[in-house]
């Protein structure tokens, strides 16, 4: 059985007290969900909410990296970086990086083996590869043609065992922040066709194991229908992750067993 994840991607939203706040509100409450618990607050309070969470059940992820371990690259922050402020987790591929500041498939694959590869004390990062359709894909029936080429150009030559490091997280970009959301069904099927695509590109056992998010529009109120679905492992959550009682409510909504 997969167990559930449930990751809060803050974006660039709260100060330096309402991130503390907001984290220990979450890792006060997170013993009373069976699901595992991330939050993912905006860069420069990576370190404040690392205080707060530590030695708690909630993880602490980052919402991008850059592929370099270090030099000339202005802004930007690197995987050692990361591992150092305490983040365990780290998301790549966000429909926002892709479409807003024009990530391609081969940037985020960079980035990727940055994340694997990287270690510090014997800790390693677990990426979030986020992928996703936009609208006009939908409407024309390239749902699952856009998948695939994100997938494969993302997660190039990652090999089985690094596979089982990280977690998948299905984005429908016209379902993100828009109120509207993907159906039950609609997401599912999805879900199903990326397991496929894992089982193919690698093998059942790996397909089985591997964890696949849903992110767009998540709330308390479709939390249930979402996350019972076969296919769906949790949710990767933006609006409602800003309130601790919301983004509670909705791991507490993912099945237990």
């Amino acid at each position: 059985m997969r167990r559930a994840l449930i990751a809060g991607n803050w974006k660039m939203n709260l100060n330096r007290a309402q991130s503390q706040s907001l984290a220990r509100e979450v890792a006060a409450q997170s013993g009373d969900v069976a699901a595992e618990l991330v939050v993912c607050p905006p860069l420069v309070y990576l370190d404040a909410v690392h205080q707060v969470l530590d030695g708690s059940a909630v993880g602490l992820g980052a919402q991008n990296m850059y592929h370099e371990p270090q030099g000339a690259f202005t802004g930007e922050v690197s995987a050692p970086m990361l591992l150092d402020v305490g983040c365990q987790w780290v998301i790549l591929g966000h429909s926002e990086r892709r479409h807003l500041l024009g990530e391609t498939d081969e940037a985020i694959n960079r980035k990727l083996h940055a994340a694997l590869d990287t270690s510090l004390e014997g800790k390693r990062l677990r990426p979030i590869v986020c992928v996703g359709e936009l609208l006009e894909d939908r409407k024309a029936g390239r749902t699952l043609e856009v998948i695939r080429q994100q997938f494969d150009g993302s997660l190039a030559n990652v090999t089985a065992e690094q596979l089982a490091r990280l977690v998948i997280a299905y984005e429908p970009v016209w379902a993100i922040g828009t109120g509207e959301v993907a159906t039950p069904e609609q997401a599912e099927e999805v879900h199903a066709d990326l397991r496929k695509l894992v089982q193919d590109r690698y093998n059942a056992e790996v397909a089985e194991s591997l964890r696949i998010l849903y992110g767009g529009s998540v709330k308390p109120e479709n939390a249930a229908s979402l996350l019972s679905a076969p296919n769906i492992d949790g949710a990767l959550v933006g609006g409602a992750s800003l309130k601790a009682d919301a983004f509670l409510a909705i791991a507490q909504a993912a099945p237990s067993d």
